[in-house]
């Protein structure tokens, strides 16, 4: 291990020395551009009108197993009777393979683990699709990946239509008018209300898990109110800030049914805690009333969760066939690596294939004449990098090594020092060789809408300088053991690293950034946590670093946008307020909030592009996270599927279990398979599958 001669003391001299011998200009270099892949495909462009449209049709239809088995039995009322007014129905012409047929289930494998059903409460479903199945929310995001750029809104979802006043500063939405929840209970603006009041605004409930349903994500100061029981209305400070449309999607504002949770929030039983609220619906029960295609049936630990048709569900296609076309779900409980391994061999239907490891088997099985799936890549989306918790003012309530560790993440030569010191090249090519993987920055991701080259920053590998940067800190090793200590007489320079342990890919980076860093005299200690302990770790800001998977934001910016800086106390990943409520923003990070923010109130596409050049020109410079690799995902889909959009990508604006809209997709009569585990019974009713 190189040693670090430079004596402690006068550390405001070795900075200088440090400036010196390295002009800032001399750490940037050339970003190489990411290799050409032929094997990615490109999706049908349409318009938003192409695709849906809310109206009656003159009759409707549903399994015929449904109508005999429980309509004609007076168990469940007629089809017609259990969807709205003006349905939301699906334009044939948008369908890949047109009108679909009842029947069959799609088998999903997944790596995590059901918390419980209260989603809106803050537990964890499972991930791998399943909440998305369940959930409905006001806009929706997902298909928008088909949608011309020219012509890009969120589609309507539970809110069918909207319109802004004149001033521009509030928003009136139409709710879908007639919806019931899958127990037949109205779905009105009271479960709007309930989660926007006693679930986004009440700061005792854990936002979802992912951490998007905070008040700051629709805006400083926005309010909303029922007008009436099919009518809201949000009032905003900005002008028209159309922005917040697609926070109105997944996986931020998708309600619950308030007729089942409102009776064990605090606010209305005062004998429960806000603990007991969240984990009173725990995986075993069944049944949980949902706005989603499928509702779950059967839950059995570490082996599947069963999901089956919702009898009242509001979509229908333009024959006035009721949808999902398939009967049921399942979701085998293993890990995410298996996910990819069963669906290219036929034992699971669908996978995001997102481990880069898993690329050349997949490929090399999927080109056999008598593979099963079919492999469809798509844009580099997928991209991973090493974030700093920013926080000086107590979020997470750092101990003395861990404050002094913040104290580092916020000084630009110690981030600079780290970048430069990775190899971003073996990283990728540590996971997989060939034309995949691409060098990665940090900030939006390349090939993105608003990526733009000449205004991203690259350090690239260059060990010797990352060196004298810390040297230059006063980051020496004065007690001989190879590690650098604090400077002043500090102790070593001994970092915790958090990353997820449910995908290899994680675990794998972690381990390569960790190998990388030990020449430079830095520790780093790898904190391996199970996703969601993750995911609750990180979001308390209980970490020093993480390794993480980034989100929407860095594809498609108009999506979860105020999580690009610290908009607001409680929107970044990492750098929330500290205990006393205020952020501590460095004078770069305001100007990226104030670029984030001004790009959210203009709706003048020009100006947007030179703010978003303007991001990514502080994040990179700055190095607000390291990033480290990017790559693309693959969809793995059964060939015996049907209505699979070309170039739906494993995740842009939503996952692709919602990218190729789930409850379109059919297995033609001749192709279907005997997998349902509860044949002929709906959720809940009489003679169905669980408990009544």
């Amino acid at each position: 291990m190189k040693r670090h001669t430079i004596a402690l003391g006068g550390a405001g001299l070795m900075l200088g020395v440090s400036l010196l011998a390295i002009p800032a200009q001399e750490l940037t270099g050339e970003l190489p551009d990411p290799p050409a892949f032929a094997a990615q495909s490109e999706p049908n462009f349409v318009s938003v009108g192409d695709i849906l449209e809310y109206k009656a049709l003159p009759e409707y239809h549903e399994p015929d197993w449904v109508t005999q088995k429980y309509v004609d039995a007076g168990t469940l009322p007629p089809v017609k009777d259990r969807l709205p007014k003006e349905p939301l129905v699906f334009k044939t012409g948008d369908m890949p393979d047109g009108i679909g047929v009842y029947g069959d289930t799609l088998r999903h494998v997944i790596g995590g683990r059901p918390e419980g059903w209260n989603y809106i409460g803050g537990q964890s479903q499972g991930w791998g699709g399943i909440d998305i199945g369940l959930s409905e929310c006001l806009t929706r995001t997902g298909p928008l990946f088909e949608v011309k750029a020219d012509e890009l809104e969120p589609l309507p979802n539970l809110a069918k239509s909207w319109e802004w006043s004149e001033d521009g500063h509030e928003l009136t939405m139409h709710l879908i008018e007639g919806a019931k929840w899958s127990d037949g209970d109205p779905f009105d603006a009271e479960d709007v209300m309930f989660y926007w009041n006693d679930n986004v605004q009440d700061s005792n409930v854990t936002a979802v898990p992912s951490g998007t349903g905070t008040p700051e994500r629709f805006g400083v100061n926005t309010k909303l109110e029922a007008l009436d029981p099919y009518t809201i209305k949000w009032t905003f400070e900005e002008v028209r800030p159309t922005q917040y449309l697609y926070a109105m999607a997944y996986d931020s504002f998708c309600p619950g049914p308030s007729h089942i949770l409102k009776p064990e929030h605090p606010k209305y039983n005062a004998d429960n805690t806000y603990e007991q609220y969240k984990n009173a619906f725990p995986p075993e029960f069944m049944n949980m009333p949902v706005m989603g295609a499928w509702v779950p049936v059967e839950y059995r630990p570490d082996d599947i969760i069963v999901m089956r048709r919702n009898a009242y569900y509001w979509k229908v296609d333009e024959a006035g066939n009721q949808l999902p076309y398939l009967n049921e779900l399942h979701y085998r409980l293993s890990t995410w690596a298996d996910r990819d391994v069963q669906t290219v061999a036929g034992s699971a239907d669908f996978s995001n294939l997102e481990q880069a490891e898993s690329f050349v088997e997949s490929l090399k099985r999927s080109a056999e004449p008598t593979a099963p799936a079919r492999l469809q890549f798509g844009a580099r989306t997928i991209g991973y990098a090493l974030r700093m918790n920013f926080s000086a003012n107590g979020w997470g309530e750092p101990d003395a090594r861990g404050q002094a560790i913040r104290e580092l993440n916020r000084d630009l030569d110690f981030r600079k020092a780290v970048s430069i010191a990775l190899d971003r090249q073996r990283l990728g090519e540590s996971l997989v060789r060939g034309p995949f993987t691409a060098i990665y920055p940090g900030g939006l991701y390349a090939g993105t809408t608003y990526y733009d080259k000449a205004s991203t920053v690259y350090y690239p590998y260059n060990i010797d300088a990352a060196n004298a940067l810390l040297d230059g800190l006063g980051l020496t090793d004065t007690d001989g053991n190879g590690i650098r200590n604090l400077a002043g007489g500090g102790g070593d320079v001994e970092i915790t690293l958090l990353a997820n342990t449910d995908y290899g890919t994680d675990t794998n980076l972690a381990e390569g950034v960790i190998a990388q860093l030990e020449p430079l005299g830095i520790r780093v200690i790898a904190n391996f946590q199970t996703g969601t302990a993750r995911d609750d770790l990180a979001q308390s800001g209980q970490f020093d670093w993480t390794i993480e998977r980034q989100g929407s934001e860095m594809v498609s910016v108009v999506q979860g946008t105020t999580m690009l800086a610290p908009t607001g106390p409680r929107t970044h990943p990492f750098h929330k307020a500290g205990t006393d409520g205020t952020l501590d923003l460095l004078p770069f990070e305001q100007e990226l909030v104030d670029a984030v923010n001004a790009f959210i109130t203009t709706s003048d596409n020009a100006e947007r592009v030179e703010l978003m050049k303007t991001y990514q020109h502080l994040f990179t410079e700055n190095v607000y996270s390291v990033g480290l690799t990017q790559y693309p995902g693959a969809l793995i889909v059964n060939k015996r599927f049907a209505n699979i959009p070309a170039g739906a990508p494993i995740f842009m604006f939503n996952w692709a279990e919602d990218n190729i809209m789930r409850e379109r997709v059919f297995v033609p009569a001749d192709k279907q398979a005997d997998f349902e585990l509860h044949p002929e019974t709906l959720p809940g009713a009489p003679g169905g599958a669980g408990p009544v």
